[in-house]
């Protein structure tokens, strides 16, 4: 295994009030509850293995025609080994491409795209007697497992497939005249970016892989230029082939020695799979979503199943392509978008124990303090746009029209996190620690203008392809986030830090936005004049919520802005359209943040969302199907600012929803059911005992809000229209308007019929 050096993350609020219903004052329980005592419990019927079992098979991928690229055929992964599934190039194989989210290059003179790229490992065939004529394939999203058959003239395959814990397993049965044969082919130790240039100058060619042989276990090892090992070893038990893959850097020989114990040690497939199941079984019973679009619900399924297999907290921080290496240009950690995107489907679905994001920064924090130039060490941090698994990429400098903002934007993903969990230890190890290093580094930069106002030299606003102009919203929106978040962060802790004068100052000083008649500009004297897919000079708006749709008085800035971003074509991509739907949930406008959701997955767009729901532009990126997800999170619930809203965004076309457990900012669980267009009820669960305040979205009418022990909640409308409910830690609040309705938490009917993910 490889060690690991160290860092963290984070996000702020604002609060939504377009298109929501009044809220109603609170009233004591009705008297025909109160004979009862009032007591209340929801009627979950998503309590067994079975329910969850029916209802997930309905949301699998299915394949009937082989598929023949990596965007069309099944995946598996545990958040490090990663396989996808599909025809051999130009062959009558089965390809099972075997990479792994550690293995990785070390040498970080050559860059990140190069030096430090991820590595391929290898492939395995599976090569039957006969000429492949069908197939027949379910990728299981509660079994995490891949079944079904390989026909072929000489007979059948019949085959199961799964990664648990390192080990690939594949087991396989021949009927007929067919055989079961499998090929392991090693791939060159070389980056994935060779398909768009050539080596740079000084780059040595690492070494030919050697093989060997230790019993029954055959085992291919690549030595690297920069040091370390990649192992790969593999054996056949009976029906059963298991493959694992160990990396390792400085050492030159523990890879192989892991990866051969992993392998020897590895049981049954019947074992295997028992222990995969148990944890996957485990896994999808932290929350749940129910929504009356079958594509996209089975999609928002398959990206909860994605992301577990692509990400573990503690595992590598994912990669563009996740732990699914295929040829590309970007081999590596992007993080001006990408990473960013990667995780923020985590935190309302409740699976925070996939946040690597998270655990890289921890773990990482004295390479992104090596990062800056050395003259800023002392009290600086940063990192450039790509890296490896470590953080590994110094950071220009302002004034040069670097690219400077990404950890704190970074940054804003770990301060998720904890507004999620309210996990102090993250806030003042991790969070806190870095994030005052990001503004002390902006702080180095920022300069006085004869107005009065503090500016900032040239910096690059990410993807914007014009010079790089000073005082771009992009840096000016993460650095007004950072300031607020550090004094916020000093009230929780109980410090009394010596720079908190200075982040007042520099809120207080700090030059206004860039605006133009189009709205928000790129940076100074730098309008939005050309199309571009990235939203960096939106940030403000979103994630950062710092300009919002609580705010009557910016609201036409803030939709002249979205309006223009989009008006200005061929440069979008998915992820545009996936922001654009999560800045029309803010205004609270479903219909309209619909509209733009559904452009992602619209086959007549440049690059929509693939067969398998991944993507690919020039290559495979990872981020935008998992940030699809997070905009019908945003449409379903929001928590910005302080303020949790139910339904804030539901479009007329899904009169039912079910959400259930859903995580919120404060560490609350959410539940709530709406039937032909009405909010039914809502039940919030606190965590940690924070402040609630709530905006329900239920009809007008006799508002009951009761603890789960049958008694009123105590309750008070706030000046902004919601209400604020004392809700201890470990305790539940129940809200309806009228009789109270039936408290049933099930998959609502579908109305939008869709075939299945896959090759149907």
């Amino acid at each position: 295994m490889t060690s690991r050096r160290t860092v963290l993350g984070s996000a702020l609020g604002a609060t939504t009030a377009a298109a929501l219903p009044g809220v109603a004052a609170a009233a004591t329980a009705p008297p025909e509850t109160s004979a009862a005592g009032g007591r209340w419990r929801l009627r979950n019927r998503m309590d067994s293995d079975e329910a969850w079992a029916g209802f997930l098979r309905g949301q699998d991928l299915l394949w009937h025609r082989l598929p023949t690229v990596w965007y069309e055929g099944p995946f598996l992964g545990d958040g490090r080994l990663g396989s996808m599934v599909y025809r051999e190039p130009d062959a009558n194989s089965i390809r099972f491409t075997v990479q792994h989210g550690e293995v990785q290059d070390h040498r970080p003179e050559l860059g990140s795209g190069w030096g430090t790229a991820r590595l391929p490992v290898g492939h395995l065939t599976l090569d039957p007697a006969g000429t492949i004529t069908s197939v027949d394939w379910r990728l299981s999203l509660w079994n995490a497992e891949l079944t079904g058959t390989v026909t072929t003239d000489k007979g059948t395959l019949t085959l199961s497939a799964l990664i648990h814990d390192g080990i690939l397993a594949a087991r396989v049965t021949a009927d007929g005249e067919e055989q079961v044969r499998w090929t392991f082919h090693p791939e060159e130790a070389i980056s994935p970016r060779k398909i768009q240039e050539a080596p740079p100058a000084g780059y040595v060619a690492n070494p030919p892989w050697t093989t060997q042989t230790t019993g029954d276990v055959e085992q291919v090892l690549q030595p690297l230029v920069g040091g370390g090992q990649t192992a790969t070893a593999h054996r056949r038990l009976g029906d059963t082939l298991v493959l694992s893959v160990a990396h390792s850097h400085p050492s030159d020989t523990r890879a192989g020695e892991v990866s051969l114990r992993k392998v020897q040690r590895a049981g049954s497939y019947g074992e295997l799979r028992a222990q995969h199941t148990r944890w996957w079984h485990a896994f999808y019973r932290k929350s749940f979503v129910s929504i009356p679009d079958q594509r996209l619900q089975s999609f928002h399924w398959i990206q909860l199943y994605k992301v577990a297999s692509a990400s573990r907290a503690g595992g590598p921080v994912m990669a563009t392509s996740g732990p699914w290496l295929e040829p590309t240009p970007w081999p590596a950690v992007w993080w001006n978008l990408n990473v960013q995107l990667e995780y923020w489907l985590i935190h309302g679905s409740n699976h925070l124990e996939l946040d690597s994001l998270v655990s890289t920064l921890r773990q990482s924090q004295e390479q992104l303090v090596a990062n800056v130039p050395s003259a800023y060490r002392p009290d600086s941090a940063g990192i450039g746009r790509s890296s490896d698994m470590f953080g590994d990429r110094s950071v220009g400098m302002p004034g040069t029209g670097a690219e400077v903002g990404d950890l704190t934007w970074a940054l804003h993903n770990a301060w998720l996190s904890y507004r999620h969990t309210m996990d102090e230890s993250l806030l003042r190890d991790t969070i806190y620690p870095l994030l005052r290093r990001t503004i002390n580094y902006y702080w180095h930069f920022l300069q006085p203008g004869d107005d009065g106002r503090l500016h900032l030299p040239s910096t690059l606003s990410p993807e914007y392809p014009v010079v790089p102009p000073r005082d771009t919203n992009y840096d000016l929106a993460l650095i007004r986030w950072g300031c607020t978040t550090l004094l916020d962060a000093t009230a929780q802790l109980g410090v009394d830090d010596p720079l908190k004068q200075r982040w007042q100052e520099i809120l207080a000083r700090l030059t206004p936005y860039p605006v133009d008649e189009n709205g928000f500009m790129i940076g100074a004297e730098t309008p939005y004049a050309q199309s571009h897919r990235h939203y960096s000079h939106l940030l403000m708006v979103y994630p950062l919520y710092l300009v919002n749709w609580d705010q009557p008085e910016q609201r036409e800035l803030i939709e002249k802005t979205v309006v223009r971003w989009h008006a200005l074509t061929g440069a979008h991509r998915g992820y545009s359209y996936t922001g654009a739907a999560s800045m029309y949930a803010m205004m609270g406008r479903g219909d309209t943040a619909l509209t733009y959701l559904k452009k992602f997955f619209d086959p007549t767009t440049r690059y929509p969302c693939r067969a398998n729901t991944h993507y690919t532009e020039a290559g495979p990126v990872i981020e935008t199907p998992l940030s699809a997800s997070q905009s019908l999170h945003d449409m379903l619930c929001q928590s910005w600012g302080g303020v949790v809203r139910v339904f804030p965004a539901v479009p007329p076309s899904w009169p039912d929803v079910t959400l259930h457990d859903f995580r919120t900012e404060g560490a609350f669980l959410v539940s709530a059911v709406r039937t032909q267009g009405v909010t039914r009820f809502v039940r919030v669960r606190s965590l940690a005992g924070e402040p609630l305040e709530l905006r329900h979205g239920l009809p007008e009418g006799r508002l009951t809000a009761v603890l789960d022990d049958g008694r009123p909640a105590h309750t008070r409308t706030t000046s902004e229209g919601t209400l604020a409910i004392d809700l201890p830690k470990g305790r539940e609040v129940l809200l309806y308007t009228g009789e109270r309705p039936d408290l049933v938490i099930a998959p609502v009917a579908v109305s939008e019929p869709g075939a299945a993910w896959g090759l149907p």
